[in-house]
């Protein structure tokens, strides 16, 4: 099963993500989309709490409890943009959801599939598909992992017209452990481009910038979600030293933006992004959608996952990648 060349690993270490092309066959590529409509066009709105996913300054959808408790669920959150000044959908529901999140990787077969999970197709046409897709677990192997455990998906849809942008931010951020950990696998299953939104990156800025901030629980039982300062370590542990957080050269202030480097990738390609990484993606304003698929992994050997955290482990833990 393949995972990462010696050229690639050098590549991701160097520069904090890493472009992976036809990382999936397109007949699974062609699986996920199926089963990502499925969950689009099954869903109702009968009992929905109409949660809107945002970005940025407005975020009130991670204080709801349909937002907290979707860790072990398969949920569906809009875009801002999908509503009118009355609060009704102004698109079908199938072209208004922004996310779906965040167990998919558990209670899907064709995502549970993509982390070597049950699948419906044959041992012989498993064995063919791994032999020509590239390895989560093989992946992980690579980067350094013992223990990994993937604690969240998504699929993000950024839909035509109304897609919303996403200001520049670390994974480990929302995703934190002690020392920092977080590795952010990311699957387009349509093409992504400058046109509809594709991801950008500011290369090396998983090496100088610190995690300073994290999203946790509001403490003494309040309800809601706040950033607060992180008071532990800002940076992850290297896997061969104790190594001196590496400091950005100069202003860092100085032409940020024209440093971003974008990432337009092809349906099937896979993007891994360090957990330290700033990465942004913009606005959609194009008639063409951008759904993609990500999860998270961590490392849970010798790291600490505090209880602060948004996002808390089911009953069963997270899940392993290798068994």
């Amino acid at each position: 099963m393949a995972g990462l060349t010696p050229e690639q690993l050098a590549s991701f270490h160097r520069d904090g993500y890493l472009i992976v092309p036809g990382a999936l066959r397109p007949d699974t590529v062609a699986g996920l989309l199926a089963e990502t409509r499925r969950l689009l066009s099954s869903f109702s709105l009968a009992d929905h709490p109409l949660t809107r996913f945002s970005t940025g300054e407005k975020s009130d959808h991670v204080g709801d409890d349909y937002f907290l408790t979707s860790g072990d669920k398969v949920r569906f959150f809009f875009e801002e943009d999908a509503f009118d000044d009355a609060g009704n959908l102004t698109k079908d529901k199938e072209r208004a959801v922004n996310k779906i999140g965040h167990a998919l990787h558990a209670l899907s077969e064709p995502f549970k599939a993509l982390l070597g999970g049950t699948a419906t197709a044959s041992t012989e046409e498993q064995q063919q598909q791994q032999q020509d897709e590239v390895s989560p677990a093989a992946v992980a192997h690579a980067l350094g992992f013992r223990d990994p455990r993937c604690l969240q998906s998504m699929v993000i849809c950024k839909q035509p017209e109304i897609g919303g942008a996403v200001p520049p931010h670390q994974d480990s951020t929302f995703l934190y452990t002690d020392p920092p950990s977080a590795v952010g696998f990311w699957y387009a299953l349509e093409d992504a481009t400058l046109e509809n939104g594709c991801l950008s990156f500011l290369p090396g800025s998983h090496r100088w910038a610190p995690v300073e901030k994290r999203l946790v629980r509001k403490a003494g039982g309040a309800a809601g979600t706040e950033m607060v300062d992180n008071e532990g370590p800002r940076f992850p542990r290297s896997r061969e030293d104790d190594r001196e957080e590496v400091k950005r050269p100069g202003d860092p202030e100085a032409d940020a933006a024209a440093a971003y480097v974008p990432g337009e990738v092809k349906a099937g390609d896979l993007v891994l992004i360090h957990g330290n990484l700033l990465h942004k993606s913009e606005r959609n304003t194009s008639q063409k959608g951008r759904i993609i698929y990500t999860f998270h992994i961590i490392e849970w050997e010798g790291t600490t996952y505090d209880k602060r955290n948004w996002l808390q482990p089911p009953s069963e833990g997270f899940t392993e990648l290798y068994s």
